[in-house]
């Protein structure tokens, strides 16, 4: 009883340490970015798509709902929050979930992941 009871607490703090890196990302920032607050990435997406280079396609609907369109047409879909320090969290159908940062990095917006990969926001068209 007493091995059970030890082993259950070992397990319990080795993936207690191990989860903890993954919730304090480092975010790999360059020294022009500057992070988007919350107030700032609500506007940038409630309602709207994102496209990227890629033609890749964020879509951010307004009650919370999330889609990213891949070139090829295919779909994932989940729900969006914005935390309170801007960091935007996607939940997906599949049980997949992420986090990201956007910032600004001279004229162009950044998505930047936990990973440290960067995807520059295509420029909205001039209408």
């Amino acid at each position: 009883m007493v091995y059970g009871e030890w082993m259950r607490t070992l397990i319990g703090l080795f993936f207690g340490l191990v989860a903890f890196p993954a919730v304090a990302a480092d975010w790999a920032l360059n020294e022009t970015d500057r992070i988007l607050d919350r107030h700032e990435v609500d506007a940038l997406t409630a309602g709207q798509t994102l496209v990227f280079y890629d033609d890749g396609q964020s879509k951010y609907s307004v009650g919370g709902a999330y889609s990213y369109t891949y070139a090829s047409g295919e779909s994932a879909f989940g729900r969006y929050e914005i935390e309170e320090d801007g960091t935007v969290c996607i939940s997906y159908r599949n049980g997949f979930s992420r986090c990201d940062r956007y910032v600004q990095s001279g004229e162009r917006i950044i998505l930047l992941t936990e990973k440290g990969l960067r995807f520059p926001v295509r420029p909205a068209a001039k209408k």
